[in-house]
């Protein structure tokens, strides 16, 4: 199979869909790979890593025609549009509940979209969200921490306590892997943290996990409220797999923050659970609105791109080299997770989660 790798186009994004270690791989197995020139600089990898791995340096043009499959990190922007063709399998993170542009071009030009992030195992886990989930949540205090500062227009606070000084409050909406790694991160620094979510086993296994350090509470709007009016920072963790995220923070709610305390929407790219968030980027990352500082960049581990990209390249190959190994047919009949990660084909929305997101029509794989 002839496999392509592209340069980010998106705003603030460093990371790249292949390594060299990847495309050593693939080459060793019989495929030919092209790699966009400088594609993989920014995350530390240069054209002549790839040469030595037995990659073909190509334009960014030569590489969309040619390939079979694209393998990206972030969805295709708009610039991007006229590469998409018939057939061809894009492998990326892709988005489409809060995309409904991207989707109909993916369906239009009969894209086999196969998306990251709704590659599904038995039991609920998403093997290629994991790794950026868990870049995303440490980022997120980290992030929070650095606004919080009145040198970037924050309340002024330290997330940790001094002597005889209080620390912040941090409030987490969501226990999934964002939401854990943020609290590990916000408890090691010294913060008061809640954590609010739906699991009643899962709240439990936090507070035993940190022996009663870190509050939990049911999601609620009544105790959502309480917990948002006094947080000095709010981290939005929520996620359902393919869907649009529920707004669960709502703008009267974030009027009772304090003027200078901070949001960070890790779940915008599904949409955000926060009303008053709205996607920014690297370059632009936060504003103001009703006081609060908001911090929605919708792809936050490009930050870190050597950490993202090796993390996330570790988990999306083995599929990268099934889908070459034996095509795209028998790899979606052999291995049910990643037919689950098939938004789009020949046409069709094969994704239920997105499709009730977007209301189109929902078609069931059949290959």
């Amino acid at each position: 199979m002839i496999i392509g790798s592209v340069k980010e186009v998106k705003i603030g994004e460093n990371r790249v869909g292949l390594t060299p270690e990847g495309v050593k791989a693939l080459v060793k197995s019989g495929h030919k790979i092209l790699i966009e020139s400088g594609a993989g600089e920014n995350s530390g990898f240069s054209n002549e890593d790839y040469k030595k791995a037995g990659a073909i340096i190509s334009n960014v043009k030569k590489v969309w025609d040619k390939s079979e499959m694209i393998v990206k990190v972030k969805e295709p922007l708009g610039k991007e549009y006229n590469y998409l063709k018939k057939n061809q399998i894009l492998f990326t993170y892709l988005h489409l509940a809060a995309d409904k542009e991207l989707t109909e071009n993916l369906l239009k030009k009969k894209v086999t979209g196969i998306a990251y992030e709704t590659v599904e195992v038995g039991d609920g886990d998403l093997p290629l969200l994991a790794p950026m989930s868990e870049v995303a949540g440490k980022l997120s205090i980290q992030v929070g921490a650095h606004y919080l500062e009145k040198t970037y227009g924050g309340y002024g606070k330290l997330l940790s306590s001094v002597a005889n000084v209080p620390p912040s409050k941090v409030t987490i909406i969501g226990t999934g892997i964002v939401g854990l790694s943020a609290c590990k991160i916000a408890h090691g620094m010294g913060a008061d943290v809640i954590m609010i979510g739906r699991n009643p086993v899962e709240l439990k296994n936090i507070q035993d996990t940190y022996h009663g350090e870190v509050k939990t509470l049911m999601s609620n709007p009544e105790n959502i409220a309480k917990a948002v009016s006094e947080s000095d920072l709010l981290i939005g963790a929520v996620a359902i797999t393919g869907e649009s995220t529920p707004k669960l923070v709502t703008r009267e709610m974030v009027k009772k923050m304090k003027k200078g305390s901070v949001i960070v929407d890790v779940a915008k790219d599904q949409g955000g659970c926060v009303e008053t968030s709205r996607p920014t980027t690297h370059k632009n990352p936060v504003y103001v609105e009703e006081g609060v500082i908001h911090y929605c960049v919708t792809n936050m581990p490009a930050t870190v791109p050597h950490t993202s990209t090796t993390a996330l390249t570790n988990a999306t190959l083995p599929y990268v080299l099934k889908i070459a190994n034996l095509g795209f047919v028998k790899a979606i009949k052999s291995d049910e997770p990643l037919a689950k990660g098939v938004n789009t084909f020949n046409g069709k929305m094969t994704h239920e989660g997105v499709a009730k997101a977007l209301n189109l029509r929902y078609e069931k794989l059949k290959i």
